[in-house]
């Protein structure tokens, strides 16, 4: 077991914030987890995966556990559907990736986000009408103080948008180690409904897409105005898009007739928040390394060599902003480290 020393963690976070963890150990396999929180000289642990969805605002004076736990299984199938179970240490896209060279769909709107299936549970991760809840079976995830490995059912986790049980009770106390998702191997049911991937299909000339076609699609709109980690540190959405009620709509609504909006129900609309924080003036704006991206104001980065502590300074002014532009407030996507 190799414990290292004031590592830094800027390869290992999408913004690439050069913060510092004070002792760090990479973990492949579920024996080897039990016995790193077994360790008593190190009381206090951090789990790190992909580190696609944290802002680190400060060192880490913990043991950082980077997750590198891997390995794609077929539990059970049939002739409609497969059960897959996916180690938490794999990438998201690349699995998205096996699952359409196996012809089985349900990921293909997930395409392209960042970060590891470990962290998928967390957030609930969505996009283009598609959540992980909507494949989702279960999960396991190892019980930090028991080293136990417990199993999580759906109903278990409490998937809501963007929120899990994993953001709330059980917060902290466990780690996902593997997750298992239920697919279509025919008849799939593909989701066109978002109004960018129809354009994007029409674009493509393609009138009946496979799978295949629906992940190229939001490959390529992604790609077009969400900014490459790897190029320009960033961790995708900041914030979440606000839900409100009927009666704050309503209001909003007849002061912004021109909004975009999504309706949840009849009783909640969603607003997305890139579209309020561009009306604010933030889009494309700089202050020093920090900054919001020039084609997605959703998008907070870091040209260089940002702290943490200035992202987040930028991250709160935004939400001042339009809270007192709107009168609505705007909530992280992005787990804060501080």
């Amino acid at each position: 077991m190799n414990i290292q020393e004031n590592i830094s963690l800027k390869e290992y976070n999408t913004f690439g914030i050069d913060a510092k963890a004070r002792f760090f150990v990479e973990i492949t396999g579920l024996a080897q987890l039990q016995k790193v929180l077994e360790l008593k000289a190190y009381p206090e642990k951090f789990i790190l995966s992909g580190g696609s969805n944290i802002l680190l605002t400060k060192d880490i004076d913990a043991l950082v556990m980077n997750l590198k736990l891997k390995g794609i299984s077929i539990v059970e199938e049939n002739d409609e559907t497969v059960e897959i179970k996916v180690m938490a240490g794999e990438n998201w896209h690349q699995l998205v990736l096996w699952t359409l060279e196996h012809d089985f769909g349900g990921l293909e709107n997930l395409s392209l986000i960042p970060g590891n299936v470990g962290t998928a549970p967390i957030q609930n991760i969505g996009a283009y009408g598609v959540e992980l809840k909507d494949v989702f079976v279960s999960c396991a995830a190892m019980d930090m103080k028991t080293g136990e490995l417990v199993g999580f059912e759906k109903e278990d986790c409490q998937f809501g948008y963007r929120d899990s049980i994993f953001k709330n009770d059980a917060k902290g106390k466990y780690i996902i180690t593997s997750v298992n998702l239920r697919l279509t191997k025919k008849n799939h049911n593909l989701q066109t409904g978002y109004g960018a991937i129809e354009a994007q299909l029409k674009e493509n000339n393609i009138v009946y897409p496979t799978i295949q076609d629906i992940s190229n699609a939001v490959i390529a709109i992604r790609q077009s105005k969400l900014p490459d980690p790897k190029k320009i540190g960033n961790s995708g959405s900041f914030f979440k898009n606000p839900i409100v009620s009927k009666k704050k709509f309503d209001k909003f609504r007849k002061a912004n007739p021109e909004a975009p909006f999504y309706e949840v129900d009849e009783n909640e609309y969603k607003i997305p928040a890139g579209w309020l924080i561009e009306q604010c003036g933030f889009k494309g704006k700089r202050f020093a390394d920090a900054g919001v991206h020039e084609k997605q104001a959703l998008v907070l980065v870091n040209h260089g060599n940002a702290t943490g502590k200035e992202i987040l300074y930028l991250a709160k002014n935004i939400q001042e902003e339009v809270k007192k532009k709107f009168g609505i407030k705007i909530q992280p996507e992005v787990n804060l480290i501080k």
